[in-house]
């Protein structure tokens, strides 16, 4: 059996013992598109001396953010030996599933995910496309539904290897070895004074803090959350009310915003028409809070990401508004 070096979510992996089609399947170029998005300057939207950055994660292979963390979870489920045999579970409102399933797809494992009824019906299509097992729950449950759900079928551990994008370590590590680093990089020589992100899971949010505590100390880090139990931010929770993450570290936030559903609909709409930018309600989300921590704290430099973009959301009402 052959020798070489790949780097799976920052640890270097210079031998694998397991059998040769497991770590074949880790060359697979698909895997090697997800990352290296663009970091866009929004030139009409933020106020006068205010310079706001999007990281436009739309253009991940998958479509979204989650393409970062489902690639370093499948990744080290196949050095584990964990998928052989066993479909894939996890839940999800929608992209971090699609994620699962592309990577499903292409290196021939099943994956069923437990979807809120809630999810779109852009993000149901490209699921059922790529040939996942869809499980939906309660949409007025959210997320908490589908993760009940897919906890009550991770006991049959024969069938189903579960992923829990929630716990499992490598989701934030993805952010703190690639997004984090991409970041900075991007910026060059210029200073960060504020970062913030949306919570979902808490991934990217967590895991480019941590990155930003050791490479940039002094940037301010803001997180983003619904404002309210009830809202219509589709893969952002609502921490006070919601099945908190494990993985998911409060102390790395300076602050921490509540943004309304409405404004978030109105910032993705200004988005499309002021900045030429398609993109999705939680980036709307994430606008306005990077707007407010940025008054809040003084901050000149702004960096946010975009998590996805607004095509699989075309169904929902609020683009008809004026």
């Amino acid at each position: 059996m052959g020798r070489f070096s790949l780097e799976v979510a920052g640890v270097d992996m210079s031998v694998l013992t397991r059998p040769r089609p497991e770590y074949e399947r880790l060359a697979h170029p698909l895997l090697r598109r997800v990352g290296a998005t663009p970091l866009v300057e929004l030139r009409r939207i933020p106020p006068p001396g205010m310079r706001v950055l999007a990281k436009l994660e739309a253009a991940n292979r998958g479509g979204s953010v989650k393409d970062r963390a489902a690639r370093a979870i499948v990744e080290a489920a196949l050095i584990e030996g964990a998928l052989p045999g066993r479909r894939l579970l996890d839940a999800s409102s929608g992209n971090t599933g699609i994620a699962y399933a592309m990577l499903g797809a292409a290196l021939g494992f099943g994956v069923t995910l437990c979807l809120p009824g809630s999810a779109s019906a852009e993000r149901r299509k490209i699921l059922r496309a790529f040939g996942a097992e869809i499980i939906e729950t309660d949409p007025l449950e959210g997320s908490d539904g589908a993760i009940r759900r897919a906890r009550e079928l991770a006991r049959d551990g024969h069938r189903f290897f579960y992923a829990d994008q929630y716990s499992n370590p490598a989701n934030p590590r993805a952010h703190e070895t690639t997004t984090g680093p991409e970041i900075l990089n991007q910026l060059g020589r210029e200073r960060l004074d504020l970062f913030v992100a949306g919570l979902g899971t808490g991934g990217t949010f967590v895991g480019v803090s941590r990155h930003l505590a050791h490479a940039s100390p002094a940037t301010q880090r803001a997180s983003v959350e619904p404002d309210r139990p009830f809202h219509g931010l589709e893969g952002l929770k609502h921490m006070a009310s919601a099945i908190v993450p494990a993985i998911f570290d409060p102390s790395l936030a300076h602050l921490r915003l509540g943004v309304a559903t409405e404004d978030a609909q109105e910032m993705a709409r200004r988005l499309a028409r002021e900045e030429g930018h398609l993109a999705g309600v939680s980036s709307g989300a994430a606008l306005v809070g990077a707007l407010r921590a940025a008054r809040e704290t003084g901050a000149r430099t702004v960096v946010t990401v975009f998590p996805d973009g607004g095509e699989r959301y075309l169904s929902e009402r609020f683009w008809e508004s004026e």
